[in-house]
């Protein structure tokens, strides 16, 4: 088991921790010795995994673009040549192009140095082998090891420097051209006016890598180059600050779509023309649309705080289905690959908060790809006259919606949320207009008739941390307040919670 010191690092199915100074109060615990242990943990988990001895391995090592990926990917390559094994160095790289040096250059298995959205004074460890990220198991696994001082015997690695991502972006150039199939196969984005937000991040490659080079206008793109500070604003589509800065470069530039990347590219959001974004339930919705084209009738799963209106757009105006499952993009992914594993035709697995993963690239959540295909869709759509808008014509969006986060109190927070979902079951029971959600895998989620708020809650416990976030969205003005009237009087009762955020508002 764990201890408290090493169960710090595990992020879900990621190590992170603090790798730079900057911060106050945050002192660094990702330091050499520690990465050194990960890494030596993750070459004895990799070698009982693929059945190989150690000296038979190769490993490709790549990272996002902050401050400290340099020291961090010294200490994995040491730490993997003195094991023996063969090292790709793919430097500054995006993290769906590490899944894919498994593939593509048959690596056993693969290192991305990233901490993704996080602060820059974080990092972390991501491991793939072709099957996919690793998961929860697989890192506590890698993590006793480090905690136990498990190493590998002595060997003599290598070391190559490979440029992969030149190949990644010519993968994705060939995918636009074969869909847009345009009369100019080479160009078939010209006079397509596209800025990229890359935040600072790796995701800059698009824009000059795969995007100029077949025609595009770039001009308006902001933020390209790496910068570890992130200076101008978070790499995160989810961030409201992020989004309306890419909102506003898409309007000045006059531009036909706007895209943005989290900082190591697994994630991606987009912008029409009027600076509207395509993020959360409308990315869910035009996914949805893309993925399920010749496979009518297929499931999508997304995670539980999709809406309502994104439930009847997939059913009702795509024939589809709709699988609400839990928060966390592996928990999404895994329950995509496990209902095709049992004959459910599920082409898209995809969270709100920008990950997805489409059975046609593996299941892997690659900002990158889907945002490929969605421009392959502007594309299709503009020689029919129309555009992505008019996709999302169809999808009804709430009137209202907020999301409060309550941070627990209690030590057990796990068994205290679990509490408090049980306990708010039952009150619900007892309230008539309650709608208590039948197919539901995560917290709790009710909906109300137009008297009682004219929408719905999800109270559920976060994925990693000691919050319990609510969410809820009403199709009538003042539906939310109304709702949350309602769930104050069962909130107020649970004083491991604090209800700060749902006062203030």
């Amino acid at each position: 088991m764990l201890t408290k010191y090493w169960n710090q690092f595990k992020s879900g199915t990621d190590i992170r921790g603090v790798a730079s100074n900057g911060v106050a109060g945050e002192e660094i615990n990702l330091t050499d010795e520690n990465i050194e242990k990960m890494t030596a943990g993750f070459v004895l988990w990799l070698s009982g995994f693929v059945k190989k001895d150690v000296s038979k391995l190769t490993v490709a090592v790549g990272h996002d673009s902050r401050i400290s990926a340099g020291r961090i990917q010294a200490a994995v390559t040491r730490t993997l040549t003195a094991a023996g094994v063969q090292v790709l160095d793919c430097g500054l790289a995006s993290t769906p192009s590490m899944f894919m040096t498994t593939i593509d250059l048959g690596c056993d298995g693969s290192v991305q140095i990233t901490a993704s959205h996080h602060p820059f004074n974080r990092n972390g460890l991501k491991f793939f082998t072709k099957n996919g990220g690793l998961d929860s198991p697989d890192i506590e696994a890698i993590l006793l090891h480090a905690q136990n001082g498990d190493k590998p015997a002595p060997g003599k690695g290598s070391v190559k420097a490979v440029d992969y991502m030149s190949q990644y972006s010519t993968h994705l150039r060939e995918i636009i051209q074969k869909g847009v199939n345009a009369a100019d196969y080479t160009h078939p984005l010209k006079g397509f006016h596209i800025v990229v937000d890359a935040g600072n991040g790796v995701g800059g490659f698009y824009a000059r890598d795969v995007l100029e080079p077949l025609g595009a206008d770039i001009s308006g793109s902001q933020f390209l180059e790496p910068d570890g500070l992130f200076p101008n604003h978070i790499p995160n589509p989810e961030n409201e600050t992020a989004m309306k800065s890419v909102c506003a470069a898409t309007v000045r530039a006059k531009a036909d779509l706007g895209v943005i990347f989290d900082t190591d590219v697994d994630r991606g959001g987009a912008v029409d023309e009027h600076g509207n974004e395509i993020n959360r339930n409308r990315l869910v919705a035009i996914a949805s649309a893309i993925a399920l084209e010749g496979y009518r009738g297929g499931t999508v799963v997304t995670d539980s705080i999709t809406s309502s209106g994104l439930n009847q757009y997939i059913e009702k105006t795509l024939g589809g289905k709709h699988h609400r499952f839990k928060r966390g993009y592996k928990n999404v992914i895994n329950e995509a690959v496990r209902l095709n594993s049992e004959g459910v035709n599920c082409p898209l697995a995809i969270e709100t908060s920008g990950h997805a993963a489409m059975r046609e690239n593996y299941f892997l959540d690659d900002g990158a790809y889907l945002v490929t295909k969605i421009i392959i869709k502007s594309a299709q759509l503009r020689a029919q006259g129309k555009k992505l808008e008019d996709l999302l014509e169809p999808l009804a969006e709430p009137m209202e919606a907020v999301e409060l986060r309550f941070p627990i109190r209690k030590e057990n927070f796990k068994e205290y949320g679990q509490k408090v979902i049980a306990d708010l079951t039952e009150y619900a029971k007892q309230h008539p207009a309650w709608r208590i959600a039948t197919e539901n895998y995560e917290g709790l989620r009710v909906s109300f008739g137009k008297e009682d708020g004219d929408g719905w809650f999800l109270l559920r416990l976060s994925v990693h941390d000691p919050i319990m976030p609510l969410n809820v969205e009403s199709d009538s003005a003042g539906g939310v307040r109304k709702i949350l009237n309602q769930l104050c009087g069962f909130l107020d009762t649970c004083e491991g919670l604090d209800l700060t955020s749902l006062k203030r508002y």
